[in-house]
């Protein structure tokens, strides 16, 4: 999770751009872009704290071996975020402040959870606490290239 804390630092280091779009690039807002992972990164923290790691079971999931183990990366356009973590209403740079806020505050004992913990991901099948370290990465860091290419200068 080391890893995650700096890519949030990067985020916040974006919400004074939150405004910004970049339709070759994305329909979404830099904003847009920050709100989603930080939603993203919530939903599932909270969804691992509330599993129960008894009934964790690992399977093998072509998928997630392919984009997470092989690829490292996940392709642009593919697929769409799932409604509880797409960003709705007025996105400014305070309730993004306050998105983050929210998701450090959430991240705090997140060492301290069991390393079966785990929650059900609707494309890699589901994630044990090392996965979902790992997808939460790769995820933010998705959406941090797309940040970039919608600030590049034209």
């Amino acid at each position: 999770m080391q890893e995650l804390h700096k890519l949030l630092n990067q985020l916040e280091s974006d919400i004074s751009s939150f405004d910004k779009v970049n339709l070759a690039v994305s329909s979404g807002s830099v904003g847009w872009h920050i709100e989603h992972s930080l939603k993203t990164i919530d939903q599932i923290v909270t969804a691992c704290k509330n599993s129960n790691p008894s009934n964790y079971q690992w399977r093998f999931n072509f998928n997630r071996f392919l984009i997470l183990t092989i690829a490292k990366k996940i392709p642009r356009g593919k697929a769409k975020a799932p409604k509880i973590v797409r960003p709705e209403g007025e996105i400014s740079s305070e309730t993004l402040g306050l998105s983050l806020s929210k998701v450090k505050e959430n991240l705090m004992d997140w060492k301290d959870l069991d390393k079966n913990t785990h929650f059900p991901h609707p494309f890699f099948g589901i994630l044990n606490k090392k996965e979902t370290a790992n997808f939460l990465a790769l995820h933010t860091k998705h959406h941090l290239m797309i940040i970039d290419d919608i600030l590049k200068p034209a």
